[in-house]
C-alpha cells in the first residue's frame, strides 16, 4: 500500500517501487515500474536515467557514462575523505581560554553571513567532535582534512604561551582519528588568526607575521607531528589576499582600487611527514577559439593557481605575472630562490568549477577585469546563450565535471607531476532557503555532482596524474564565511535549532562508493531486465 508522500519521496514496499516528483506544482507519480531484485539492489528508471536504491531506499548511483565510477578506479592506498575548517565547525569560540579570532571581532561588530550569522556555535564540533568521529567512522572515510585554530592554540601568539586546552582538544580529535583508522589530515591555517596579531601588525602587512605564522607552526609540528603525517601551511592564500586585502569583504576589510569598499585603508604599505599547501583551482577554458582568449584562459590559471605554486617549485614568480606586473612584484635574492625551489611535497587543490576566460587587452571587460593584477582576464559562465553547466549556490560556480580532469592534467604538465590530493571538491544546490529539510536530505544533485567529477578524476589518473587522494567538501553542512548556513555542501544534514546530524542521500551514497570495489550490480543485465518488464 502507498502511504501519502511528498514531493521525491521514494516509496518500497515488498513488489513495487513508487517514486513521486512535483513538476509544474503538480504531484505526478513517475517510473512506477516493477522490477525484480538484483543482487539485493533496486534499479529505478527516472527521466531516462538509472538510479539504484538499495533495499532500505537508500540511493546509491545514477548510472550515464559521466558518473559511473567504483572504488577499484583508483589506486591501492588512495585516501578518500571529507573536510571542514576550525571556525566553520567548532564554535566553543571563548571556552577553554580561546581568544577572539579576526572572524569573531568581524561578525560580532560588522555581522557577517547573509542573515548577520557568525562561527560562535556553528556546529558545535567542540563539544560533539567524538559523535562526529563516529559519523565519519561509520562513513569509511580514510582520511579527515580540518583545521587548528590559531587563537586556540596562540591566543595571543608570541605575547602568549601555547594554550594547553587547545592542544588536548586537537590531541583528542588526533587520537580518535588514528584509533578509528582515519589519517589526520591537518591545516595549520585557515583563514582566522587571534585578532590580537591584527591589532598589533596589521597582520600579513606586516613581516612580523611570518614569525608568529613560524611560531605557531612549530608548536603544532611539536604537538602533533608524531601522529600527523600529512600537512597543510596555509589554505587558498591567493584567494584570502583577494577576499581580505583586494577587495576588502574578509577581515581587516582592507582592498586596493578598483575593487572593494576600502573599510580599513588600503594595501598598499622531521617527523616523517610531508607539507604542502592548497591552491583554489578553478578552470578556465577559452570563450572562443581566438589565440587570445586561449592566451587569457592560460593566464587565468597562473594569476589563479600559479602565482602562489611557482615560487615554491620553481623558486620564482611566473612569467606571466612579471610581464603585467613588473616592478610591483617583490624580487627574490638567489639564495631565497633556492630556499624555496621544491619547498613543498604535495600540491593541494581545492576544485569546484569552471569558466570561460576571454582576452581583455584587445576587448572590452569590467574595471575590475581589465587591470594588471588580474591578468587582464575576464571571465564569463555562458556562450551563445548557453550556461558552461549547471548554477550551484555560489555565484560564478557552475556544475562541469570534465573541469576536473582538465585542471588536474594542467598541474600535472606545469609542475611535473608532482604529487597531488584534491583537498576540496562539493557541491552546494542554489534556491536552498526554498528548499524543506527532506529535499536538502534527498541530495541527488550532489551526489550526481561527486560522482561525475571522481570519473573525470579517474580517467586523469589513468592517464598519469600523481593524485593521491580526494576530499570531499565538507562532512556536514556548516558556516560558508558570507553566506553564512544559507549554502550547504555537507554531507551531513546540520539541523539549526538542535545542530542534529543527518546523513543525506550523498552520505549513503558515499559509505556504498567506497566499501564496494566492484561494479554494484551488472548495469548491462539490468538494462536488459528493465526492458523485458516496462
Amino acid at each position: 500500500m502507498l502511504k501519502k508522500t511528498k514531493s521525491g519521496d521514494i516509496v518500497l514496499n515488498s513488489t513495487s517501487i513508487v517514486v513521486l516528483y512535483n513538476i509544474d506544482g503538480d504531484m505526478v507519480r513517475v517510473a512506477a515500474i516493477l522490477l525484480d531484485l538484483v543482487n539485493s539492489f533496486l534499479l529505478v528508471r527516472l527521466f531516462r536515467k538509472c538510479y539504484l536504491f538499495n533495499s532500505d531506499g537508500g540511493f546509491i548511483l545514477e548510472e550515464n557514462e559521466e558518473t559511473r565510477i567504483k572504488r577499484s578506479d583508483f589506486p591501492s592506498g588512495f585516501l578518500f575523505g571529507t573536510g571542514t575548517s576550525a571556525y566553520q565547525v567548532e564554535g566553543a569560540y571563548l571556552e577553554d581560554a580561546k581568544s577572539l579570532s579576526n572572524w569573531d571581532v568581524f561578525c560580532h561588530s560588522l555581522g557577517c553571513g547573509e542573515n548577520g550569522e557568525n562561527g560562535d556555535i556553528a556546529d558545535d564540533h567542540y563539544h560533539m567532535f567524538l559523535k562526529d568521529i563516529e559519523l565519519m567512522h561509520s562513513l569509511g572515510i580514510q582520511a579527515y582534512r580540518f583545521s587548528v585554530s590559531w587563537a586556540r592554540i596562540h591566543p595571543r601568539g608570541r605575547f602568549g604561551k601555547v594554550n594547553p586546552a587547545g592542544i588536548m582538544f586537537y590531541n583528542k580529535i588526533i587520537d580518535n582519528l588514528i584509533l578509528k583508522g582515519i589519517e589526520p589530515f591537518v591545516t595549520i591555517h585557515h583563514v582566522e588568526f587571534p585578532q590580537e596579531l591584527e591589532d598589533i601588525y596589521g597582520s600579513w602587512l606586516n613581516p612580523e607575521m611570518q614569525e608568529e605564522f613560524i611560531y605557531f607552526a612549530d608548536a603544532c609540528f611539536k604537538s602533533f607531528g608524531d601522529r600527523v603525517k600529512y600537512w597543510i601551511t596555509i589554505n587558498e592564500p591567493l584567494l584570502l589576499a583577494e577576499m581580505a586585502y583586494e577587495l576588502g569583504v574578509f577581515p581587516p576589510f582592507r582592498c586596493s582600487g578598483p575593487f572593494g569598499n576600502c573599510l580599513d585603508g588600503n594595501s598598499d604599505p622531521k617527523q616523517g611527514g610531508s607539507i604542502g599547501l592548497t591552491v583554489n583551482s578553478k578552470m578556465y577554458e577559452p570563450l572562443t577559439n581566438s589565440e587570445l582568449d586561449y592566451q587569457a584562459a592560460r593566464r587565468a590559471f597562473v594569476f589563479q593557481s600559479g602565482w602562489t605554486l611557482d615560487p615554491l617549485i620553481f623558486g620564482d614568480y611566473p612569467e606571466e605575472v612579471k610581464e603585467y606586473l613588473g616592478y610591483e612584484l617583490p624580487s627574490f635574492s638567489h639564495d631565497e630562490k633556492n630556499f624555496m625551489m621544491n619547498s613543498i611535497d604535495f600540491i593541494g587543490i581545492n576544485h569546484y568549477s569552471t569558466t570561460y576566460a576571454k582576452d581583455c587587452t584587445n576587448s572590452s571587460c569590467s574595471a575590475t577585469e581589465n587591470c594588471a593584477i588580474q591578468g587582464f582576464v575576464g571571465t564569463v559562465g555562458e556562450r551563445d546563450g548557453v550556461l558552461i553547466g549547471e548554477h550551484t549556490a555560489v555565484e560564478g560556480s557552475y556544475v562541469v565535471p570534465r573541469g576536473m580532469e582538465e585542471i588536474v592534467n594542467l598541474i600535472k604538465i606545469r609542475y611535473n607531476n608532482k604529487p597531488m590530493f584534491i583537498t576540496e571538491n562539493g557541491y552546494s544546490s542554489p534556491d536552498v532557503h526554498e528548499q524543506r529539510v527532506d529535499e536538502l536530505i534527498n541530495d541527488v544533485k550532489r551526489i550526481e555532482y561527486h560522482a561525475s567529477y571522481l570519473a573525470s578524476l579517474a580517467k586523469s589518473i589513468r592517464e598519469g596524474a600523481d593524485v593521491r587522494g580526494y576530499f570531499a567538501w565538507s562532512f556536514m553542512d556548516s558556516y560558508e564565511w558570507l553566506k553564512g548556513y544559507n549554502v550547504r555542501y555537507g554531507l551531513h544534514y546540520v539541523d539549526r535549532q538542535t545542530l542534529t546530524r543527518t546523513p543525506k542521500l550523498s552520505a549513503k551514497w558515499y559509505k556504498n562508493f567506497l566499501t564496494n570495489n566492484t561494479d554494484l550490480v551488472n548495469m548491462e543485465a539490468s538494462r536488459e531486465k528493465l526492458h523485458t518488464n516496462a
